[in-house]
């Protein structure tokens, strides 16, 4: 198949609150009409998280997943992603639940146990809707997103294995890398891999162009050409960064999970919007666009009709 990029979109994550943004989808209707028009827009992939309708808070309960998942897939052919990170505050089993209720196409594997410091974003504002938001962010200080050998052992049997589920491997840093690279060593992770590069998050790489470059180095001496990357970076740096990834061969991720805003000091009114400005960006670069049927069969995806909802 000639290059084609695939572009994904985090719709609302865990990391951003609700008082950061009036724009940030929270309830099973807000998610799933965002992540249709998202999709509509030029997203291959979904990736999703769940949040407390009544409050925003970061939800690891299948019901609430279930009440937008089947919405999605009725609307749109995409992808769709759903996360096994979750929350740092989050056990491991409650990080798990929805995905293995739901058997997905994709998931995401965090490929390691890291600081995920949050906390900065208290100095930014002082005026919180909910009660839990400071709490939540000031929580990461002390906290780690723990994801052992063990825990990630059982993720690739519980998942891939059993459901038949292929991953993003979210790569925060170069350890990372050869973490996974241990793992396909152990024949418990086989090709197309697709590695999701992770930038600007406190407790991992930062989000400078060298380090793009020092992460696919790495990655093509460890995978040669049994992997796919894409690339997401953090706040700010989320249109640069992904462009520059895009210009260099890789896939590229936006969405409200890792950027609030469209322009400096404006912030996007949806994820579609994000959506629109990369296909721009990279249409612009003569790339073309993959469909989620082609994005299937880049990354060998065992298909829609195969989920459990």
């Amino acid at each position: 198949m000639a290059r084609k990029v695939i572009i994904s979109c985090a719709v609302t994550g865990s990391i951003h609150t609700p008082s950061m943004s009036p724009h940030l989808p929270v309830t099973p209707d807000e998610i799933a009409e965002q992540a249709i028009a998202a999709a509509e827009a030029g997203a291959a992939i979904l990736h999703l998280h769940a949040r407390d309708p009544q409050n925003g808070r970061p939800s690891a309960d299948p019901a609430v997943f279930m009440r937008f998942l089947p919405l999605i897939k009725q609307a749109t052919d995409a992808v769709i992603n759903i996360t096994t990170g979750g929350s740092s505050l989050m056990t491991l089993e409650e990080r798990l639940a929805a995905a293995l209720a739901a058997e997905p196409e994709m998931c995401s594997c965090n490929m390691g146990s890291m600081n995920f410091g949050l906390f900065p974003a208290l100095d930014k504002r002082k005026d919180w809707k909910h009660e839990w938001e400071p709490q939540m962010l000031e929580a990461t200080r002390a906290g780690i997103f723990r994801n052992t050998f063990a825990d990630i052992e059982g993720i690739l049997k519980r998942l891939g294995v059993d459901c038949g589920t292929r991953f993003e491997f979210e790569c925060y840093d170069v350890g990372h890398l050869y973490n996974l690279a241990h793992f396909r060593d152990r024949g418990l992770v086989s090709g197309p891999i697709f590695v999701q590069f992770v930038f600007g998050v406190l407790g991992g790489i930062g989000a400078d162009p060298e380090n793009l470059m020092h992460m696919k180095r790495i990655a093509d001496k460890l995978f040669g050409s049994d992997y796919h990357f894409s690339v997401l970076a953090a706040g700010r740096h989320q249109m640069p960064i992904a462009s520059m990834a895009a210009a260099m061969g890789g896939n590229v991720r936006v969405g409200l999970e890792d950027s609030l805003y469209i322009a400096p000091g404006e912030l996007a009114k949806s994820n579609a919007e994000q959506v629109r400005r990369i296909r721009t960006i990279l249409e612009g670069l003569s790339l073309e666009i993959a469909t989620p049927a082609e994005a299937r069969e880049i990354l060998a995806l065992k298909g829609a009709d195969r989920v459990a909802f």
